[in-house]
């Protein structure tokens, strides 16, 4: 990927994140969603993240286009106790240049890919079996091993344009970056689901992601 400032990457990659032991699980269920992302300093995007199944196993598809940038993961992974990751795919490209990036089974044996944890995220913090800090890691889009601690926030309820919301919610910073936060808040019935997310540095909002459609099929 071309060189960008670090918080440039991350609010172009919202959806980067962390897994942890296994919890009591939610039910999993499909989804279509879209957002509307505002970024400082770069154009309006929208994002689509798509969970859907293929027999056992479940795929997250999540693409973003702005007017100079577009990013496109995909992952597979199961989905019982714990989230196991079986593959993942990234490409991105700025002004016309790019660079794709693979894990296969054998990466993904220890830790999951950030798709696959985003899911097992929600989860977690759904069931609120962790007193904060809480330290998880992962593997990020080149396969490095990156750790991040979360907290659990207090529920809250949402008015977004896809409709009224109750939200459970969660603060993700990294250890060495205590002055850039992540701020999830997610469906608690739909594991994968992010209603809003809110990127924090130096005391301000930086970016902001809203949930504009959502098609949930009936159980």
């Amino acid at each position: 990927m071309p060189s960008l400032p670090r918080y440039r990457r991350t609010l172009l990659l919202p959806w980067l994140l962390l897994i942890g032991i296994g919890v009591f699980a939610a039910e999993p269920r499909p989804f279509d969603a879209r957002y509307h992302l505002e970024v400082d300093g770069w154009p309006h995007a929208t994002i689509e993240h798509r969970l859907s199944r293929d027999g056992t196993q479940w795929l997250s598809d999540m693409r973003a286009d702005i007017t100079l940038a577009q990013g496109r993961e995909h992952s597979r992974f199961l989905a019982d106790e714990t989230v196991r990751s079986l593959h993942y795919t990234s490409g991105y490209s700025l002004l016309g240049v790019g660079k794709r990036y693979a894990l296969d089974r054998e990466a993904l044996a220890r830790l999951p890919d950030r798709q696959a944890a985003l899911f097992e995220l929600s989860r977690r913090a759904t069931a609120a079996q962790c007193a904060a800090p809480c330290r998880l890691r992962y593997l990020d889009h080149r396969g490095r091993e990156t750790l991040v601690e979360y907290r659990l926030l207090s529920r809250t309820a949402l008015s977004l344009p896809a409709g009224e919301f109750e939200a459970v919610r969660v603060e993700v910073t990294e250890p060495d970056e205590p002055d850039r936060r992540l701020r999830f808040s997610f469906h608690p019935g739909v594991p994968g689901l992010m209603l809003a997310m809110e990127y924090h540095r130096d005391g301000k909002r930086r970016s902001r992601l809203s949930l504009t459609e959502l098609d949930l099929p009936p159980r």
